[in-house]
């Protein structure tokens, strides 16, 4: 890894843990405050609520303007939606905060990933930047909560009050300004315009391409199994008899399997192919979340969990490494927005969705049914095979 990606990613990290922290500590002060678990829900959507609605028009203002100009956009917004929550811990104000920070969040990963996604030269280096890349969420994922977790006890210990929540939102302010000393001296990448007397660019003219629609179908379909593992696998334990710990640490596998398998993606990139990998993944999760129902004790669930992690873990780099292969140079941060956006609303809808179903056809239903529609939809992936061949032999 270089020090340019390092640096870049360190700067993902800080920005992300920001969010992260908040999204610990507003939902316990929340709930401390006597809200329900309606009230805790709906702050929590919040996070993913801004950036479905700012995904598109932060990817053109990226392909136009570049890094810097949209980081440190993202820098200040996160650092008054932090701030505010400091001065004000009240449940307005942390609503304010978390549309703040997470569409600050949104923001600033698409910039990076055009950056880094441009700064690449042909589909091994991409599959390596992405895979190094995609570490920075699972590293801010530890780092935001645990850091928010210790002011809020440490911090408050004393007094009981909102002190300690004070505490962990100011450290969460600071944060994000890590992310712009990071991120401001690095050098703009040329500027790419569309062609001159050009029509202008719209999102259907993105929707238009089958092998875009199929990326995106199948990016939905990963991202559904990846909430469905967060939301279900709770419930599962529950009706196990496993301590909370206990499902913690089946959740913590998960996580640190998917870490683990994209760091060891940028050792064999060369050797991987995005439709391969895709397809593969699809068809392990359907396995996997057909055998899941029918395991009964925490040592067979983590195995299992560690498995998951390992199969969508390994699915992010490709689908970003598709990607830029097959969108426009110019319009790369737009492409980059479409998916977040399909993403982000998908975290917002699906969780009340699978609320419905489980209630409809049991938890081990939810699992069979969400297994057989990615295994079905992997033919989509193994049809992004063709596009691969024809961005290999493109110039």
């Amino acid at each position: 890894m270089n020090p340019a990606l390092a640096r870049l990613i360190a700067a993902q990290i800080c920005l992300h843990a920001c969010m992260t922290g908040i999204r610990l500590a507003a939902p316990l002060l929340a709930l401390k405050a006597g809200f329900s678990g309606l009230a805790v829900g709906f702050l929590l959507a919040l996070f993913a609520l801004t950036q479905v609605f700012l995904a598109l028009p932060a990817g053109r203002y990226a392909d136009r303007h570049g890094l810097r100009k949209p980081v440190t956009g993202s820098v200040v917004m996160a650092v008054v939606g932090a701030a505010l929550a400091a001065a004000f811990p009240v449940y307005p104000v942390l609503c304010l905060s978390a549309l703040l920070t997470g569409g600050a969040t949104g923001v600033a990963v698409i910039a990076l990933q055009r950056h880094v996604g441009r700064a690449a030269e042909g589909s091994t280096q991409l599959k390596q930047i992405f895979s190094w890349l995609a570490l920075g969420p699972a590293l801010s994922n530890f780092i935001g909560p645990f850091s928010a977790g210790l002011m809020i006890d440490y911090a408050g210990a004393a007094s009981g009050d909102t002190s300690g929540f004070r505490a962990a939102f100011a450290l969460m302010a600071v944060l994000p300004i890590a992310t712009w000393l990071l991120v401001r001296h690095v050098q703009e990448l040329p500027p790419i315009h569309p062609v001159a007397g050009a029509a202008k660019p719209r999102v259907w003219d993105l929707l238009a391409d089958p092998v875009l629609r199929r990326l995106l179908l199948v990016n939905w379909f990963l991202s559904s199994c990846w909430d469905v593992h967060t939301f279900v696998v709770p419930i599962l334990g529950h009706e196990r008899g496993l301590s909370a710990s206990t499902i913690g640490s089946i959740l913590g596998a998960f996580a640190i399997a998917a870490a683990v398998v994209r760091m060891a993606m940028p050792l064999v990139a060369e050797r991987l192919r995005e439709w391969a990998v895709i397809t593969g993944a699809m068809w392990a999760t359907a396995l996997l979340f057909g055998l899941y129902p029918l395991l009964t004790s925490a040592a067979t669930m983590g195995v299992c969990s560690i498995f998951l992690g390992l199969a969508l873990g390994s699915v992010q780099p490709m689908i970003m490494s598709t990607l830029h292969q097959i969108t426009p140079e110019h319009r790369h941060g737009e492409a980059l927005g479409l998916r977040l956006m399909s993403i982000n609303a998908s975290s917002v809808v699906m969780p009340l969705l699978f609320g419905v179903a489980s209630a409809a056809v049991g938890v081990a239903g939810l699992f069979w049914v969400v297994g057989a529609l990615v295994g079905g939809g992997s033919r989509a992936a193994w049809l992004l095979k063709k596009a691969s061949f024809t961005a290999d032999k493109t110039p």
